[in-house]
């Protein structure tokens, strides 16, 4: 095989490898359902056999329809805010000379054809600067009705829930998980998504107006780790 077609091959297989790994432009990965939550709660005392009481859901004469049990339904709001920059200069300069005298010989110096053969000297400098800046911020707002899928011995309720939204230019996707206190409940049963514990939050979609803000294939190749440009 020649030379020239083996750079073609190699170059083939490296935009394969680089765009492998690629998820659609626009694209987003949601996250895996959530798997029940183990706590670590002190050991508790069996319950009495013959007592009245037994605890789980039924009929409760005096209490609201906030969610607390498995199955329930509560809304989160989304108050999501994050902002962050972050700026850094590098500057470095060096100077270095070197000059080495004239030696002599028998007090004269040594020279060919009329020119100093023996003196020598050098002169070096190099200098960096590096500026480099960083600014992101994201916000979102909306609300997201999510499913009780666990309740916790101390209380607390694992939810998770998403909201798929087919748009005239695309399909979208939210997605909320974790895990709210139950005295966290606002009387209309809803929560803030600042009050959910482990949250895991996705917003994303695809179609047209996602694609024109992603990078397309070959401009990914040449902005990753395989080209040293």
């Amino acid at each position: 095989m020649s030379l020239r077609p083996a750079l073609r091959l190699l170059l083939a297989s490296a935009i394969t490898a680089s765009l492998g790994g690629c998820v659609i432009a626009g694209d987003v990965r949601p996250y895996p359902a959530m798997a029940p939550v183990t706590p670590v709660m002190a050991p508790q005392v069996a319950p009495t056999a013959g007592a009245i009481y037994a605890a789980g859901p039924g009929l409760q004469l005096y209490s609201d329809r906030r969610a607390r049990d498995v199955g329930d339904l509560l809304t989160i709001t989304l108050t999501e805010s994050t902002t962050a920059s972050t700026t850094a200069n590098t500057s470095t300069d060096k100077e270095s000379n070197l000059a080495l005298g004239t030696p002599t010989i028998f007090g004269a110096p040594v020279t060919l054809g009329g020119k100093d053969i023996l003196g020598a000297s050098a002169t070096g400098s190099r200098d960096f600067t590096g500026k480099g800046s960083s600014a992101q911020s994201n916000r979102l707002q909306g609300s997201v009705t999510v499913t009780v899928i666990q309740r916790l011995p101390n209380g607390n309720l694992v939810v998770q829930g998403a909201k798929n939204l087919r748009l005239n230019q695309g399909d979208e996707l939210v997605q909320v998980q974790g895990i709210v206190r139950a005295a966290d409940i606002t009387p209309d049963n809803t929560i803030a998504s600042s009050r959910v514990a482990d949250a895991r939050i996705v917003y994303g979609g695809r179609g047209p107006v996602a694609q024109s803000n992603a990078m397309g294939w070959l401009s990914r190749f040449f902005n990753s780790a395989l080209t040293p440009f």
